[in-house]
Formats: structure tokens, C-alpha cells, sequence
């Protein structure tokens, strides 16, 4: 019996979508813990993703796609997964009930989790993916890492990330300030380099799939540091 199979079990037996979703990961995976994180990150993905949908009122063929960019699943699951998918968007209990359940996973209780943060930025990349962050994603987001203990300056960082137009701080997105030597600045790039890298998001329990917002992240650092670059060797 696959990873699904046995959270459709779960599931449909206790009749409650979010407890037995939560509940699930803490019990049927406790002597895993790799799988445990592995599950944990999925499941809310895919139910926070439902009810991101739903805030929204449409899911487009985009943000599909998008989701399956960040989490993949073997064909022969598409059914269960979809499943999930639908008893979470069709749950009564609203996305902040979700939302509090789910900060749960993060077992160190730290604020600015990791493994939270990647919840959110994988949710961001699915939001952006019909071209436009609409406001009432965007207070879902915003509500989502409220719930999760992020704090504004984190919040604002990934929402840097994930729509860097012009007129986005690169400094600010760095988390340098302009009053900072370059080699300050250049000592910050590496440290979010090395600490974003793909092979880092495996190491906390994040699917490996989820390579599609860690280009996202490298590609906003990348254009952030080249930006104050070409300023500071144009002064």
C-alpha cells in the first residue's frame, strides 16, 4: 500500500479532512522521520493550495501546472492526490484553521521555520503562475505566514523574491543596507546562496521537486546582487 493510499485510509475513516490529515503525518510516519517531513511538506501543500484556490474563486490550468511543478507524485496516484486535493478545498474548517494545524509541523517551534518558509514560497510560485499576484492571494499569503510566526521582514523578503520588478529594493531583498561596503554585501549573497540551495531544501525534508522556487529564490538573489553591482562600480 502506497505513501496515499494510506492517508486516503486515514482520512476517510475519521470523516474530518484536517484532523485526519494532520493527524495522520504525526502518527502513521512518527518512527520516519525523513518520510514524516517529506509527507508533512505535500499534504500541506496540497491543502493549502486547495484553499488558496478557493479564496481565489478560480484555479486556472497555470496554476495546475505550477503545483505539479513543486510536487510531483507518481502517475498511478494522480487519484489520491486529487482526493486530498478535493477533501481539503471541500473541508468546512476555513485555510486559518489549516493554517494553525499545519504550523504544527515545524517540531523545533522556531519562528521563521524553514520548513514553513518553504510552505509559503512554494505557495507563492503557485499564486504568481496566471501572471499576477492578485490581492486576495496575497492577504491569503500574508495571513498564511501571520499564522506560521513569520515575521513581516521574512514575509516581505520572499514577496521580493517572487515579484521583482523594477522598483523592488534590491538591498532590501538582500536584507543588506545601502550603507554597507560591497564586501559586506557580497559576504550576505553567498550566505542566502549557500543556504537556499536545492540540495539544502532535500536536507529539511522538502521534495526534491521543489527545485522550481529555489531557481525562483537564486534568480531573484542573482538579479538583486548584479543590480547593486553595476550601481556600485557605476558610482
Amino acid at each position: 500500500m502506497s505513501i496515499w493510499d494510506r492517508l486516503i485510509g486515514i482520512v476517510t475513516s475519521t470523516g474530518n479532512a484536517l484532523s485526519g490529515l494532520v493527524e495522520a503525518i504525526r502518527t502513521l510516519f512518527e518512527g520516519d522521520p525523513e518520510t514524516r517531513r517529506k509527507v508533512a511538506f505535500s499534504v500541506a501543500m496540497i491543502a493549502l493550495s486547495a484553499k488558496m484556490a478557493k479564496a481565489d474563486g478560480v484555479v486556472t490550468e497555470a496554476e495546475v501546472s505550477a503545483f505539479r511543478q513543486i510536487f510531483k507524485f507518481p502517475e498511478d496516484q494522480a487519484q489520491n492526490v486529487a482526493r486530498l486535493y478535493n477533501l481539503a478545498r471541500q473541508d468546512v474548517a476555513g485555510y486559518e484553521a489549516y493554517a494553525e494545524k499545519l504550523s504544527g509541523l515545524c517540531v523545533s517551534g522556531e519562528a521563521n521555520c524553514p520548513v514553513l518558509e518553504d510552505i509559503v514560497d512554494g505557495l507563492f510560485h503557485i499564486a504568481k503562475s496566471d501572471g499576477a499576484l492578485h490581492e486576495k492571494e496575497l492577504a491569503f499569503l500574508r495571513r498564511v505566514a501571520e499564522i506560521f510566526d513569520m515575521d513581516d521582514m521574512k514575509f516581505e523578503a520572499i514577496l521580493s523574491r517572487h515579484a521583482y520588478l523594477e522598483g523592488v529594493d534590491p538591498y532590501d531583498l538582500l536584507g543588506v543596507s545601502r550603507k554597507d561596503d560591497f564586501s559586506t554585501i557580497r559576504r550576505r549573497y553567498r550566505v542566502l546562496v549557500s543556504e537556499y540551495h536545492p540540495d539544502l531544501l532535500v536536507a529539511r525534508g522538502v521534495p526534491a521537486e521543489q527545485h522550481a522556487t529555489a531557481n525562483d529564490r537564486m534568480a531573484a538573489f542573482n538579479a538583486a546582487y548584479e543590480a547593486i553591482e553595476r550601481e556600485r562600480r557605476a558610482a
